[in-house]
């Protein structure tokens, strides 16, 4: 009977080392399908945040896309502007007001053409930089030559030689200025109150 009873006292503790064995796999499996979650749901959340990255991204180069897919043609085109302007210049003041007839028609004609293709560029985002008077940007200025004035903050543009045309925000092509040079300069041109000016 003893012999039983051991034989019993065997299986039962062969069965137990399985059991404990299998709980061992188990729970290596358990924190092996833990760390394989883990990684899935970074890789997850890693492709979600570059997706979002990649629709922003896609937006502002749809939005620059639209805003700038004029640039070339536009650029071109400032040629013309610029030859209906010396068009106008050409005519003398003291002629353009005392014409008459077909000259005065011809006149007329070509100032109205200059606004409508500046409305027509402006609808378009082209805007003239209109730079006089104001201080001398690089971004948006070419300087041709400085002007020796001391009434005018150093860096002031005092002459404007060809417009300059921006769009959206960005220069298209700068303006051609002469720039003031020998003035007081343009912090303490600030400082100073404005009657001393």
């Amino acid at each position: 009977m003893m012999a039983d009873h051991d034989e019993h006292e065997d299986r039962r503790n062969g069965a137990e080392a399985p059991e404990a064995e299998a709980t061992a796999i188990d729970a290596e499996t358990l924190a092996t399908a833990l760390r394989e979650r883990d990684e899935m749901k970074d890789r997850l959340l890693r492709t979600l945040a570059e997706m979002e990255n990649l629709r922003r991204r896609t937006e502002r180069e749809v939005v620059d896309a639209r805003t700038y897919a004029v640039t070339n043609f536009a650029r071109d085109i400032l040629n013309a502007a610029d030859n209906i302007r010396r068009a106008l210049e050409s005519v003398p003041a003291d002629s353009r007001d005392g014409a008459e007839g077909a000259f005065k028609a011809l006149i007329e004609g070509i100032e109205l053409t200059e606004r409508d293709f500046a409305k027509t560029l402006e609808r378009h985002g082209v805007k003239v930089v209109e730079p006089k008077g104001q201080r001398f940007d690089p971004n948006r200025h070419q300087a041709m030559f400085e002007v020796p004035d001391a009434q005018v903050p150093n860096g002031t543009v005092v002459q404007v030689i060809q417009s300059g045309y921006v769009l959206g925000d960005r220069t298209l092509r700068p303006a051609l200025v002469g720039v003031s040079k020998g003035g007081p300069k343009p912090e303490a041109a600030k400082d100073k109150p404005a009657d001393a000016a």
